[in-house]
């Protein structure tokens, strides 16, 4: 049984819709203060138990880096126990992530990559009352704590569309935890194990992954991958107006490349036309898998859908291996419908992927599945929408008798900052609380 008490409300949970969100990241100047504060934040964080609750869509959540267990003066034994990609950082993971080019650390908004980023705070909730109600709980944490200082914000919400800033409907994966009490958005995928996202418990290879020690520190946490990324939206409609025939062939090439429509509606159950209904319909708009379209006739293996969850795809196998909870919340204004400017405005996604295993779920999916298509039988193509293309990508779009291929993909994404963090059960607040040097 999870011990749901134990874990934090954002390991498991969905998202809200509509949302609005908030991150803060700190630096903990003062290694009491930085402790005091861990035992001050185990009374304002929420855990994942009662899910049916009124105030389960209103949480807040905490994550520390590597550099924020170092400033909290965790033993070196412990420190080495963590997984290797969270001690080396996101940002030293750059070439594995395809963080190059505009896309590199070196361009990174700061202090994102930096070791100033000690502890990432996370409040979530439907509107903005509750949402200040999470973050008066964090500021209460704060409040006359000198040694910790707030280096950076980004404030988040839905767009009045309901969509991410690329206009399509967000938020409809997610997948089912044994344990959890949260179902998933596919009836035709059996929940995974827990020991997949959460720390200290069996995951799909039916072992119990290592963990950090000692076990009341690794026990009910997990790792998260946080990301800020850009898009460029005003580049995303300029190529689709260059490369379709109609209006009607922008958003067939559009959808081609996601592998849903802007509404929501899957290309698996709808192919050759947008239903609006299907895509607003939760019970249904994920309820589908691919083994009745090998060649991606409907949804093309190259699509970003189906690469980043190839459901029953040849490699289903070990597909489950590689699920993540992602959870996305847009910051930035929308760009109006038919601008094709670029208005130099900020606007894009605040990613979260969480999971037990970064190395085979986060940088295998971004690596393989995202920046490479050799396991998926793609050759070198990468993500249509948010891989690391260079402006000589292409796409092809599986037609009788011939194929169709789009050239010429430049960059649509491009990564702002990111941070490798580890979540911990409130059992682990209480023991960095407790640490005694």
């Amino acid at each position: 049984m999870l011990e749901l008490n134990d874990i934090q409300s954002g390991v498991l949970r969905p998202r809200p819709s509509p949302y609005v969100a908030t991150y803060i990241l700190l630096r903990i100047d003062d290694r009491s203060a930085g402790r005091e504060l861990m035992g001050r934040l185990c009374s304002a964080v929420a855990t994942a138990a009662h899910p049916s609750s009124p105030t389960a869509d209103c949480w807040l959540s905490v994550a520390l880096t590597y550099h924020g267990l170092e400033a909290l003066g965790v033993p070196r034994n412990s420190l080495d126990s963590f997984a290797w990609e969270f001690r080396q950082g996101m940002a030293a993971r750059a070439k594995a992530l395809g963080d190059d080019g505009e896309s590199s650390p070196e361009h990174w908004e700061p202090p994102l990559g930096t070791s100033d980023v000690h502890v990432v705070l996370t409040a979530l909730a439907p509107a903005q009352v509750q949402l200040e109600a999470a973050l008066e709980r964090a500021r209460k944490a704060l409040r006359e704590l000198g040694g910790i200082e707030a280096i950076w914000r980004q404030d988040c919400h839905a767009l009045s569309t309901g969509k991410e800033p690329f206009g399509f409907k967000d938020g409809i994966s997610h997948p089912a935890v044994e344990g959890s009490g949260i179902p998933g958005s596919n009836p035709h995928e059996e929940p995974l194990k827990a020991g997949e996202f959460v720390l200290g418990y069996p995951d799909e290879t039916g072992g119990v992954s290592p963990m950090p020690w000692p076990d009341v520190l690794g026990r009910n946490g997990t790792y998260v991958a946080f990301r800020k990324l850009h898009q460029r939206v005003a580049a995303f409609r300029q190529y689709l107006k260059a490369t379709a025939s109609s209006r009607e062939d922008e958003e067939f090439l559009a959808a081609k490349m996601m592998g849903r429509w802007r509404s929501g509606a899957p290309l698996a159950l709808c192919p050759h036309h947008d239903a609006p209904d299907l895509g607003a319909d939760s019970s249904r708009n994920n309820a589908f898998l691919y083994s009745d379209d090998p060649t991606g006739y409907k949804t093309p293996p190259a699509s970003h859908v189906r690469r980043t969850n190839p459901r029953d795809a040849s490699v289903a196998g070990v597909v489950r291996l590689h699920r993540m909870i992602r959870r996305g919340t847009a910051y930035g204004p929308e760009l109006p419908e038919g601008i094709l400017e670029d208005d130099g405005v900020e606007r894009g996604l605040m990613f979260a992927f969480i999971g037990a295993h970064l190395g085979r779920q986060f940088e295998f999916v971004q690596s393989e599945w995202v920046n490479g298509g050799d396991f998926l039988g793609l050759g070198d193509t990468k993500d249509p929408l948010v891989g690391a293309n260079d402006g000589t990508g292409v796409f092809s779009v599986p037609k009788r008798p011939i194929p169709r291929r789009m050239q010429g993909l430049p960059r649509f994404v491009v990564t702002r900052g990111g941070e490798y963090c580890f979540m911990p059960g409130l059992r682990a607040l209480r023991w960095l609380a407790e640490l005694r040097t």
